[in-house]
């Protein structure tokens, strides 16, 4: 990771302020681009000195001296073209490296909003864009500049031959201008087939297991290869538009030095030159349209180019990076919500509807309710990690959107509904991927959930390799190793989402026991669930119903809001006798203890 990024700039300029750092470096580049273009008139003037002088003079003495002065020449164009093409890979690569961490981080955020982006497509972007830097392609614009420099010696030459040399100019540049403009559409249309064709095929590769199981590979393949057939043939319509334009812009190249070469004879013929500067006019054209021949052949990797480079600048603007605040010190955390309203893209109705809640520090709350009432939606508002949201979330009193994630996360423990471990270690997965995980702290959360025996039974015990999202693991494993994460370094603020999915009874026994052990610590905890149970633990009942909290209190008050809501709502009927036991509690919460 490089440590000399570059001063914070408004997210717009990024790019641009990260490339004004290597201001020296396209000077020397510029430099070295300015001596490789005067170095490539030596051949030219080499010949003219051979046939106007060497040949007329019949001097051996003059041949050898200017053969030796053209070797010079040529060592030091040589030289000089080794430096500028390691200085500008040396440069893209250290673009890539100051740019890959904001690109990093911008991209998890961007995840998090839920864009629609796909999440590789930035790093494949910045690998697009030093590619392009480190080639042949980026010569050709510092190469350009100095077009007219052979453009002046043609018209020193004769200016004929001048006048020649701009119409030739003119009709490649016209043709590059065409050719952009005729591919464009294209070239744009198969890229974006091939993206979605990618992502089609990423998607169905990550549930391989449902569709193995469900003997879908057939359908499957049938959808895959219509797209494909599609794909194909946009990409062949595409290819062959660019090798039409390719080889016309090739036949023009060389019809151009044709033409140079008759109008330098007739220009010989007639004695207006001499027969060394005929030849070396055809050179000389050849030299001056290069630059503009080398755009036109390398326009679409420009092209290419271009479209990464507003992608990844796209992104940096979008992201808005938290500024940077202190951790926070308190022992303990408290929650207060206030009008907060989480919507979701392409959803017409707010899944939380204007909640207001206060909740103290050092409590288990048990969010309840049936499914689609917007728990687990509320849990990721309360830990900031929800995108769509109106209203204030205080932290301790802070915006919790304005909290530092590298600050504030050994803070929060968060379990999901979908268990995501990543590939590495136990111990690695459960000190949250640290690069020096402290093994008392991940130990202490092992024995705190009750996994470390569990743990221990694995062939490597904390060093044993998961695998990619913890395949090696059974559900219950994940669910475990994950909850142990949760609670990794005492966070004080914790929502567990369906903690107790996968558990047996032994592994819902441990987990009682570590909430009840978290809440003595000062922790704040949110519990969401369907069972129960666990629920016992809890100090307070949150009860969700349609994206709003319907009751909130303990678990007495709460089932006498239940009742009384049943009695009101219940038909009127004739007075029934009292049963012989008491009422039983409702199936959405256990009996009041």
């Amino acid at each position: 990771m490089p440590t000399d990024l570059p001063t914070p700039v408004p997210a717009r300029n990024r790019i641009l302020a990260v490339l004004a750092t290597f201001r020296r470096e396209l000077i020397v580049i510029g430099v070295l681009s300015a001596l490789i273009n005067l170095l490539m008139l030596t051949p030219t003037l080499y010949m003219l000195q051979v046939f106007d002088r060497v040949m007329i003079s019949q001097s051996q003495i003059t041949l050898f001296v200017l053969t030796a002065v053209v070797l010079f020449l040529y060592a030091v164009q040589g030289l000089c073209e080794w430096l500028r093409s390691r200085l500008i890979i040396g440069s893209g690569i250290r673009l890539d490296a100051v740019l890959n961490e904001p690109v990093f981080r911008a991209t998890f955020r961007d995840q998090l909003r839920h864009s629609g982006r796909a999440p590789v497509q930035a790093f494949a972007d910045l690998t697009v864009i030093r590619q392009w830097l480190t080639s042949q392609g980026v010569f050709a614009f510092f190469d350009l500049p100095w077009a007219p420099i052979y453009l002046a010696v043609m018209f020193m030459l004769h200016p004929l031959l001048g006048v020649l040399t701009i119409v030739f100019m003119a009709i490649l540049a016209a043709f590059a201008w065409w050719t952009t403009v005729a591919t464009r559409e294209a070239n744009d249309q198969a890229e974006e087939e091939e993206r979605e064709l990618n992502a089609f095929i990423h998607t169905k590769l990550r549930n391989a297991e449902v569709v193995e199981a469900h003997g879908m590979v057939p359908n499957l393949l049938r959808r895959w290869w219509r797209r494909q057939v599609d794909t194909l043939a946009r990409q062949a319509r595409s290819h062959a538009l660019e090798e039409r334009f390719s080889v016309s812009s090739k036949h023009i190249r060389v019809l151009m030095q044709s033409l140079a070469l008759g109008a330098g004879a007739l220009l010989a013929i007639e004695g207006q030159i001499s027969f060394g500067a005929m030849i070396a006019a055809s050179l000389l054209m050849g030299r001056a349209t290069a630059p503009i021949d080398q755009l036109v052949g390398g326009w679409k990797g420009f092209s290419n180019v271009r479209k990464s480079f507003q992608r990844v600048e796209a992104l940096l603007v979008a992201d808005q990076a938290p500024p940077a605040d202190a951790p926070l010190d308190s022992p303990s955390l408290s929650l207060r919500l206030r009008g907060v309203v989480a919507t979701a893209p392409g959803r017409a109705e707010p899944i939380l509807k204007g909640l207001d809640a206060d909740f103290e520090a050092g409590r288990i709350y048990a969010v309840l309710g049936n499914s689609g009432a917007g728990k687990s939606t509320l849990g990721k508002v309360l830990l900031g990690i929800w995108p769509h949201v109106e209203g204030e979330i205080l932290l301790n009193g802070q915006p919790v959107a304005a909290l530092d994630r590298g600050l504030v996360g050994p803070s929060l423990g968060y379990l999901p509904q979908e268990i995501e471990l990543f590939a590495g270690t136990v111990g690695e997965n459960i000190a949250r991927m640290a690069p020096e995980p402290d093994a008392e702290r991940v130990v202490a959360a092992a024995r705190l959930t009750g996994t470390h025996d569990l743990i221990l039974r694995l062939p490597r015990g904390y060093d044993t390799p998961i695998g990619e999202g913890g395949s090696q693991l059974s559900g219950g494993q994940r669910q475990r190793v994950a909850l142990a994460r949760a609670l990794y370094g005492d966070p004080r603020l914790i929502v567990l989402d369906e903690p107790n999915a996968n558990l047996d009874d032994a592994g819902e026994a441990a987990l009682a026991k570590a909430l009840q052990t978290v809440r003595e610590r000062g922790a704040t905890v949110f519990l969401i669930t369907h069972r129960p149970g666990i629920v016992q633990v809890a100090d307070q009942i949150v009860l969700m119903e349609q994206g709003r909290i319907a009751a909130m209190g303990d678990r007495a008050t709460v089932k006498a809001w239940l009742a009384g809501r049943a009695q009101a709502d219940a038909p009127i009927a004739p007075p029934q006798p009292a049963a012989a036991s008491g009422e039983p509690p409702p199936a959405a919460l256990p009996a009041a203890t």
